[in-house]
């Protein structure tokens, strides 16, 4: 750790702006589909100088918010932080939980990853040693977006060819035509682990269906991401009973109530811990309610770019036994707005190289 730099770490400033990407293709899941990214960048500087970023990468899809609105919320909740210490973060984020609605959690993850990058930073600190630094690096899935078959089929080959060892298969068409995607996604990766994710697009009985199709071709998934709706609990609970699947809870898991909701009923054997859902320090007390429940643990993302995925990293490999790592999207981005650590062979985030922050900025940051 260095020795701060002289002056204030007092929150002299705080700059968003927002950032458009063009996709290689759509992100399609179950609720809708995505051609561009729209993203809000932050940068937070301290009375040092010291600078840190954090980025806002809502995805209108899962749940509603727009880059536009967040950009609106970090500028509002921003202002509340001028002349305040860095150093007090737990108190500026819980500040953010007072000031922006549960609807924000792209604004809160952007401004808590800026605060706390700028005072890791500062202390020459990488942000995941914050986190605990049980571990320097995580190794991401990549994901088979909605389409056909066939696309399904290249898709995994792609991933095959990258390295990566697990796939994680969005779903949200019949049963039969899943059974026949997941399929495709086996004969092109047959070693690879699979994650099916239906974004609430199926319903428990359908879920079990298209379990019971996959076994009946000899594909056994490791998990399966949101087999119901959001607040069926009673749904989560029989598909796992059904068929011994573990369920991960990510439309489910809004925030710190819902983990000990899904904790208590046995809703979920994995909570998928998203910044952007809730913000930093939601997502950390979530990932530490999962800890003392039992639970396993899931780090990932929306569509971002790799300073948010960066921060998630950090976030998965500062806790340790993240056993699911879901931090591929700048995989799908035309550009890379940014420089630094990022995705690498074999679905790795190498943190080791990283001696303060986050290790990613802005290309004119």
């Amino acid at each position: 750790m260095k020795t701060p730099r002289r002056g204030g770490a007092e929150i002299a400033g705080i700059d968003a702006r927002r950032v458009i990407v063009p996709m290689k293709e759509p992100f399609a899941i179950a609720g809708g589909a995505s051609a561009e990214l729209e993203t809000v960048f932050v940068r937070l500087t301290l009375a040092d100088g010291t600078a840190g970023h954090g980025e806002a990468s809502p995805f209108p899809a899962f749940n509603g918010e727009t880059a536009a609105k967040s950009e609106l919320q970090i500028e509002r909740a921003g202002a509340r932080w001028l002349g305040r210490d860095a150093g007090a973060w737990r108190a500026r984020l819980e500040e953010l939980e007072d000031h922006l609605p549960e609807r924000a959690g792209a604004a809160r993850a952007a401004l808590g990853v800026a605060l706390l990058d700028a005072w890791t930073r500062r202390a020459g600190l990488p942000l995941r040693t914050l986190f605990g630094g049980a571990r320097d690096r995580v190794v991401s899935d990549v994901t088979v977006t909605l389409g056909s078959p066939e696309e399904a089929y290249a898709a995994a080959r792609r991933i095959r060819e990258l390295g990566v060892g697990v796939v994680k298969l969005k779903v949200g068409f019949t049963a039969r035509e899943d059974a026949d995607r997941a399929a495709a996604v086996a004969k092109a990766h047959p070693r690879a682990d699979l994650l099916l994710d239906a974004n609430q697009g199926y319903g428990p009985s359908h879920s079990l269906e298209l379990v019971r199709r996959l076994r009946a071709r000899g594909i056994r998934p490791v998990l399966f991401e949101q087999p119901a709706e959001a607040d069926d609990l009673k749904g989560l609970i029989a598909f796992h009973r059904g068929c011994g699947v573990p369920v991960a809870a990510d439309e489910s898991l809004r925030g710190r109530a819902d983990a000990r909701t899904l904790a208590r009923a046995g809703a979920a054997q994995v909570l998928n811990l998203k910044l952007m859902k809730m913000g930093v320090l939601e997502a950390w007390d979530c990932g530490l309610i999962a800890r003392a429940s039992g639970l396993r643990l899931m780090v990932g993302g929306m569509v971002e770019t790799p300073l948010a995925m960066g921060a998630a990293a950090h976030l998965a490999a500062g806790l340790g036994g993240v056993e699911f790592v879901d931090l591929d999207t700048p995989l799908w981005l035309s550009r890379n707005p940014t420089r630094g650590v990022g995705f690498g062979r074999g679905g790795v985030y190498d943190l080791s190289g990283v001696k303060a922050g986050i290790g990613v900025v802005p290309l004119d940051g």
